[in-house]
């Protein structure tokens, strides 16, 4: 059933693809990336409206769709799973995070569908299953640049809520140093989120660092503290 609904889906991206707009859209990314040209309202519109399928169908059967998706050459395709999956977070078993896992080390290749999958399914996973953030912190030791930022921005929702501050700074001390701007931006970013509601501890990690973390991190990270402290962390 499912291979007919891929078919169907690829089939739609494709009537809605814009040669120009895919053009456009490359210089978001550094990497080689496949553009059908979509807008992103337009993927989650169409996404949106195969929820009704979804919900008839076994998880089993939609993680097979999710990963076939993924699996193709064009981006919007991998954005249509993230939709997919994400919708399913209410059947999310805690067995569930090795398929996430094989799809995040197997299939993301640009920082949009990392953040777009981690920052949604991978945060409602740790948020539901707090017990697997051991292993998400397994990932900073990658040689894949992706699954490393992908340890950081997972946690930008439950930061967003408040939550696991002492690991997303366990996770920026690991990847303090990594030479991939990619994985900078993502630690950084995560950093900023937890100084939205804890400036200060931001400002005492960041500055008590300054000499040793890189300028890109350093400056994702306060770029939300309060000016005061936003001026004398650049003064550094």
């Amino acid at each position: 059933m499912y291979k007919i609904m891929l078919i169907e889906i690829q089939n739609k991206l494709s009537k809605i693809s814009d040669t120009r707009f895919a053009e456009s859209g490359k210089n978001f990314f550094k990497e080689p990336v496949n553009l059908r040209g979509i807008r992103s309202a337009d993927i989650k519109k169409l996404a949106r409206a195969y929820f009704t399928q979804i919900d008839k169908m076994e998880k089993s059967a939609v993680f097979s769709l999710c990963e076939d998706l993924m699996q193709s050459v064009w981006y919007e395709d991998f954005m249509v799973a993230c939709e997919f999956s994400y919708h399913m977070r209410k059947s999310f078993e805690k067995s569930d995070f090795r398929v996430f896992e094989k799809w995040v080390k197997n299939y993301i290749h640009n920082w949009a569908a990392c953040d777009t999958f981690c920052n949604h399914t991978m945060g409602e996973m740790i948020e539901k299953f707090p017990e697997l953030i051991s292993e998400i912190k397994n990932w900073t030791l990658s040689e894949n640049l992706w699954v490393r930022r992908a340890a950081a921005v997972s946690f930008i929702v439950p930061a967003r809520h408040n939550k696991f501050t002492d690991d997303i700074f366990e996770i920026a001390e690991v990847l303090l140093t990594d030479e991939q701007d990619m994985v900078q931006k993502g630690y950084g970013w995560a950093l900023k989120v937890v100084g939205e509601t804890d400036p200060k501890c931001v400002y005492d990690f960041v500055t008590s660092r300054a000499d040793k973390m890189p300028r890109t991190a350093y400056r994702y990270a306060i770029e939300k503290l309060p000016a005061d402290m936003k001026q004398k962390a650049m003064s550094l």
